[in-house]
């Protein structure tokens, strides 16, 4: 994310058009870069700190299951939104974010052990208020990506959950 953003500030460049374009094949490549590419240094930023938090978690707590979840996550979440955003460049890595809070959260529910679902409450009082930013519905933002993957998490959490 940090190497795209600053290869864009100094040559002058904009990817954002590398961004996912749902149910377009050219909008296909965003599946792999479109969270990798930042509008600005406030959108880099707000997506930096999450993600070194809730996947350090994610991989210092589940070491066993942690590159599946984060594989799920980051792909998952961009084809969903390829399937039902809007019609409009979809970038930025929000959409992890939330789908690695999202398992944090769930996944001590589903485990129902100490370790999980102290994770769980830790992740509830850092990250809760990411449930209500679930509705908020600017036209500058995406959205989507935000409101699929709350619905996405059972699909990640079942699969993750079958492979323990």
């Amino acid at each position: 994310m940090w190497l795209i953003f600053t290869i864009e500030y100094f040559m002058g460049m904009d990817f954002g058009d590398y961004g996912i374009l749902p149910r377009t094949p050219e909008g296909l490549v965003g599946l792999v870069i479109g969270p990798l590419i930042h509008g600005n240094f406030q959108h880099l930023i707000s997506n930096t700190i999450p993600l070194l938090v809730l996947g350090g978690a994610l991989f210092i707590f589940f070491p066993s299951i942690a590159n599946t979840v984060f594989f799920y996550s980051y792909f998952f979440t961009n084809a969903l939104v390829w399937v039902f955003a809007r019609s409009y460049y979809h970038i930025g890595a929000s959409g992890l974010v939330y789908a690695l809070a999202a398992f944090l959260v769930f996944y001590g529910f589903f485990q129902r052990n100490f370790k999980s679902v102290l994770v769980s409450l830790i992740t509830i009082t850092f990250y809760g208020g990411l449930g209500p930013s679930l509705f908020y519905f600017d036209a500058r933002v995406s959205w989507e990506s935000h409101l699929i993957i709350a619905f996405g998490y059972a699909v990640i959490m079942s699969i993750v959950h079958r492979k323990n």
